[in-house]
């Protein structure tokens, strides 16, 4: 069996697929193994799905090549295009299930999984919007030479993608892949493989040749291990933490030296000034590290207030802080819902006590919310010095930490004296400071009075160990197109 019979709070029942999506076909793995998927909300499981091992990448790898190789090569970048227009259009049409099973898979609250959902239908639109205008240019070296360059896809991309953002993080990898002609191996999260096997079947229904795309569930450890070092992928890109990033850097290099694209973790500065508007600094900075649950790359963990505001700044955001609902994710009201794992929960409540420990002030949070589901408290820490792990670590949970500076000098290099470089965000009303403080930040992305503010056109990536390359924006094509160079003699020849 590859699919089952579901059901949602909000849409009542639908076709959950279960299998591999193989050649445009639900497959069972190779071997027959299947993990289960668990609510976040309740700890309950929600069903199984199949596994796939090396076995299986193989056949999605083979089914990849097959495809780039034959009838893909044949298809015009303007009906890729259209290819890409037509599955956003029908995101955009099954936007209220697509929401319900990530909000049923990865806890997300429904309000902000319909944001997801509309991203990623403006993400595919944008990228169908460029598979048409990727060019070459002619380079005039002498009067007897014609020479130009092309700009070519890579080859079978493996994509393995995160369980913070797991439909965004799909349209993310998928649109400029197939916008520059390439085709695609993707490996999901196993934490949360449903919303993304759902939308499998709307590739197939968009018109996709067979191999084009192939969806795989299964663990990093094997799947996205055997993707890694496969001998047949020419690219691997992935989303997650910096501790696999490496481990995937290692087996591209050891295997057929395939380009690697890494987008890893972050441990972001959130600057706010004395002059700031306190009110809208506190909006952002809360949204900036409680949004998704504080379970992204880019959180705003690293609060640095200036000592003027500092105390008025504490107390306003902790009323700010204890105002966000947090509760089942089905509620229209709902901000902040469970973390998504067991795993992910412990680690989180590991962090807080180490902040404890270490003598950091709780003032709010720092413990579970009720008594089912993987629910934490959104936490604030102060008092807190450079070198506690709170302030060094990435935690990817409803935690921050609060410290005070004195001068825009000392918070510049407090804000840069950290291994990542994701992301960051100044609040200030003045326009020099906002340019100053942006142009000295180590940081792949500054928001300025705002944070999280993500755009399709807007290239997202970091600095140091944050990653390599971009995603998003015109930079994006970069990662899946290779150059080449054709020159051509018009004279006869000098020698």
């Amino acid at each position: 069996m590859t699919s089952i019979k579901l059901k949602t709070p909000t849409t009542g029942e639908y076709e959950q697929p279960t299998g591999l999506f193989i050649n445009n076909e639900w497959v069972k793995g190779v071997d027959g193994k299947t993990f289960e998927v668990i609510n976040p909300s309740t700890e309950e499981v929600i069903c199984s799905v199949h596994e796939a091992t090396e076995k299986d990448v193989d056949i999605a790898v083979a089914a990849a090549r097959k495809a780039f190789d034959g009838p893909w090569r044949k298809v015009t970048p303007e009906q890729r295009g259209k290819l890409l227009v037509k599955l956003s259009e029908l995101i955009e049409k099954n936007i209220d299930t697509l929401a319900a099973v990530e909000t049923l898979d990865n806890g997300k609250s429904i309000a902000m999984a319909k944001g997801d959902v509309a991203a990623v239908a403006g993400c595919l639109r944008y990228y169908g919007g460029w598979a048409d205008k990727i060019v070459g240019s002619v380079v005039d070296t002498n009067p007897d030479t014609f020479s130009y360059t092309k700009q070519e896809p890579i080859g079978v991309c493996g994509q393995i993608i995160p369980w913070n953002f797991p439909l965004l993080m799909w349209a993310w990898k998928i649109g400029p892949a197939i916008a520059t002609g390439n085709t695609v191996v993707m490996k999901t999260a196993e934490q949360t493989p449903l919303s993304a096997l759902v939308a499998a079947n709307l590739v197939k229904e968009a018109g996709f040749p067979p191999g084009v795309i192939n969806i795989i569930s299964g663990f990093g450890k094997i799947a996205g291990a055997a993707l890694s070092a496969h001998m047949d992928v020419d690219k691997i890109a992935f989303t997650g933490s910096t501790v696999v990033g490496r481990q995937i850097m290692k087996s591209a290099a050891g295997s057929n030296l395939k380009k690697v694209t890494l987008e890893l973790g972050g441990k972001s500065p959130n600057i706010v000034f004395d002059d700031g508007d306190i009110e809208n600094a506190i909006s952002w900075v809360n949204f900036g590290i409680f949004f998704n649950h504080g379970q992204c790359c880019c959180a705003g963990s690293r609060i640095y207030v200036q000592e003027g505001i500092y105390d008025k700044f504490v107390e306003r955001f902790k009323a700010r802080a204890l105002a966000n609902k947090v509760g089942d994710p089905f509620l229209a009201d709902t901000f902040q819902g469970p973390q998504v794992s067991q795993l992910q929960y412990d680690r989180i409540m590991g962090y807080i006590q180490e902040g404890k420990k270490e003598g950091a002030t709780v003032v709010t949070g720092g413990a579970r919310h009720g008594d089912k589901g993987y629910f934490i408290q959104p936490t604030i820490f102060a008092d807190v010095t450079e070198d506690m792990k709170i302030m060094q670590e990435e935690i990817f949970g409803p935690v921050c930490s609060i410290a005070k500076f004195k001068t825009e000098e000392e918070v510049i290099k407090l804000a840069n004296s950290t291994t990542y470089g994701l992301a960051s965000a100044v609040h200030t009303t003045n326009l020099n400071t906002a340019l100053r403080v942006s142009n000295a930040l180590k940081a792949g992305t500054v928001w300025v009075n705002q944070y999280n503010m993500l755009h399709h056109q807007l290239p997202f990536g970091g600095f140091k160990e944050s990653g390599i390359g971009r995603e998003l924006g015109e930079a994006a094509l970069h990662n899946y197109t290779q150059t080449k160079t054709v020159s051509i003699r018009l004279a006869d020849a000098i020698f």
